[in-house]
Parts: C-alpha cells; sequence; structure tokens
C-alpha cells in the first residue's frame, strides 16, 4: 500500500524547459501546487528509469513550478527531462491530520457500500472544484464524490477499504 515510508509518491511532471540557464518548468500534482517546492531531493523517472537529482532553487511560475536541479546548467540538458516524473519518498512527506489523506494513499483501495458489497478500486482521484471524485478502475464511468462524513464515511489505511454510502445502482 502506498502508506508505506518506503513507497515513492507521483509529485509532478516535468513539462517544459525554463529559460536559458537549464531550469525546468513542472507540472505539479500536489495541492496547493507550490507543495512541491518544499522537497529538494528528487527522484526523475524517465522511461523505467530513476535518476536522483537535488533541486537547487525552486519557484510558482505561472501554473507551473520551476525548478534549477543541480547539474542541469543548459537548456539542451533540461530537455532531455521533458517527461520525466517527479517521485519523492513517502517518508519525506508530512503526517496528515486526523482525517486528511494523501490521495496516493488511497489509490489501490477497495471500495464497499455500507452494505458490504464491494464497489470496485480506487484508480485515482480527481479534483472537479466542487469536490474530489473516487475513480473506480477498470469501470468506465464509474465515480463516487469524496464527501467525507456523508457520503464516505470510513478509510481504514490499514485493512485498505473505504466505505462508502453508495448504491451500485445509481450507475444503472
Amino acid at each position: 500500500m502506498s502508506a508505506d515510508p518506503a513507497a515513492l509518491v507521483r509529485l509532478g511532471e516535468v513539462c517544459g524547459v525554463h529559460g536559458i540557464k537549464g531550469w525546468v518548468k513542472v507540472r505539479s500534482f500536489t495541492e496547493p501546487r507550490s507543495n512541491l517546492i518544499a522537497y529538494r531531493d528528487w527522484l526523475l523517472e524517465t522511461g523505467g528509469q530513476r535518476r536522483s537529482v537535488h533541486v537547487e532553487d525552486a519557484a510558482l511560475a505561472g501554473r507551473n513550478v520551476i525548478a534549477k536541479l543541480e547539474g542541469v546548467d543548459a537548456p539542451e540538458l533540461a530537455r532531455e527531462l521533458v517527461g520525466s516524473i517527479v517521485l519523492v519518498r513517502r517518508a519525506e512527506m508530512p503526517r496528515c491530520a486526523p482525517g486528511e489523506f494523501y490521495w496516493a494513499d488511497l489509490e489501490g483501495l477497495e471500495v464497499r457500500s455500507l452494505a458490504g458489497i464491494v464497489l470496485g478500486k480506487v484508480a485515482r482521484l480527481i479534483a472537479t472544484g466542487a469536490n474530489d471524485v473516487i475513480v473506480l478502475a477498470g469501470r468506465e464511468g464509474r465515480m463516487i464524490p469524496f464527501i467525507a462524513d456523508r457520503i464516505v464515511r470510513q478509510v481504514d489505511l490499514e485493512a485498505g477499504v473505504i466505505v462508502v454510502d453508495w448504491d451500485a445502482s445509481f450507475w444503472e
């Protein structure tokens, strides 16, 4: 499960080059986006290969984060990193307050109704603006609003289960 401190968590993706000094532009998956700036040691994954990098400097730039990586001093070197996934070790992330969860910790959990019916597994979560939404794996269009206490009644990371007040007939 992703709550394993040795696990790696995807926090962004290198999506471009910024300037002439080798800075990279990163699409942050954190909320807020600026949280990515707090991490100074990243693993970049490209084509199944991982590379450790140290972030010398970083800042918000529009809808993205820009970062100066140690040893990347030219736009040509930065361009080679475009498409890389930014990973950090789960152990480096702050503990959540009670009732809060990292999305990465919820992915893969089994979703059950109050009646105990298995509805599926969490493939991913998405932010819609109104509320977050659980997307079930292998179930095209099967989504459940992540509204704590009203729809999401319990999240048990140890048991790997999310209990929801939801009926499968809602999708029919």
